[in-house]
């Protein structure tokens, strides 16, 4: 058997084993407590970071939903402001609308007391004709007059020969007779008077020879007569302007 001193000595070594390791668990617990309280400062000191940063953070919110309110309010006023404008041009184009109309009407008015007053004077070939003459041969015949005269009278052998307009252009020459107060057999008249033009006009030989009736307005039979017959009828167009108002009826007889 183990002898009282052997016992001793055994329990002296593990006492002083427990101490050891004891102190060493101390001191590596003091340690671990040390690095635990940096830890938590830190984090402390980085929850005050953050504590911080949601301060600014909801101010900044706070001022934004400010912001939001305010833009809120002047989009309101901008929605009001674009329906009254809205408002205001629906209003404009109306009084544009009717300003326009007016101003159609006071146009064709004002043509139709210049038309009646040119055909009481007998100046409808210099005041309402001849001014058409040079942008309805361009517009339909593509070509620019070098030459235009009112009331061209010849004489040959004893007879005379009046073309009341009178615009010739390189390869073409128009032959446009104006009456006051349009009648069928006007068309016949016209179209005869044409077939004798070179004879008066021998210099225009080369050229085509283009007769235009014109007046102030035309009844729908004399149109279609003259349209049967080859004959362009020139005249007001709704009392807008001076137009050949058969052109195409007759371009399409001719070709």
């Amino acid at each position: 058997m183990r002898t009282t001193e052997q016992r001793v000595s055994t329990l002296e070594h593990v006492l002083e084993e427990f101490i050891i390791h004891t102190d060493t668990a101390l001191n590596r617990l003091e340690r671990e407590m040390e690095d635990f309280k940096d830890e938590m400062k830190v984090f402390k000191d980085e929850m005050s970071d953050f504590k911080d940063e949601m301060k600014v953070f909801k101010d900044e919110m706070s001022d934004f939903k400010d912001e939001m309110k305010v833009f809120k309010d002047e989009m309101s006023d901008f929605k009001d402001e674009m329906s009254d404008f809205k408002d205001e041009m629906k209003v404009f184009k109306d009084e544009m609308s009717d300003f326009k109309d007016r101003m159609e009407n006071s146009h064709k008015e004002m043509n139709k007391q210049w038309a009646a007053l040119a055909k009481k004077m007998g100046t409808l070939d210099e005041d309402l004709v001849s001014p058409a003459v040079r942008p309805i041969i361009n517009k339909y015949f593509g070509c620019d007059p070098i030459k235009k005269s009112i009331r061209e009278l010849v004489r040959k052998d004893g007879e005379s020969f009046e073309v009341d307009v009178l615009a010739v252009c390189e390869d073409k020459v128009f032959m446009i007779e104006v009456r006051a107060t349009p009648r069928v057999n006007y068309v016949d008249e016209i179209l005869e008077k044409a077939d004798l033009f070179k004879k008066f006009y021998p210099e225009y030989e080369d050229k085509e020879v283009i007769p235009i009736f014109a007046s102030i307005t035309f009844p729908d039979n004399i149109v279609q007569y003259a349209t049967k017959k080859g004959l362009y009828v020139m005249a007001y167009k709704e009392w807008e302007y001076m137009d050949i108002i058969n052109f195409d009826e007759v371009s399409k007889k001719q070709h």
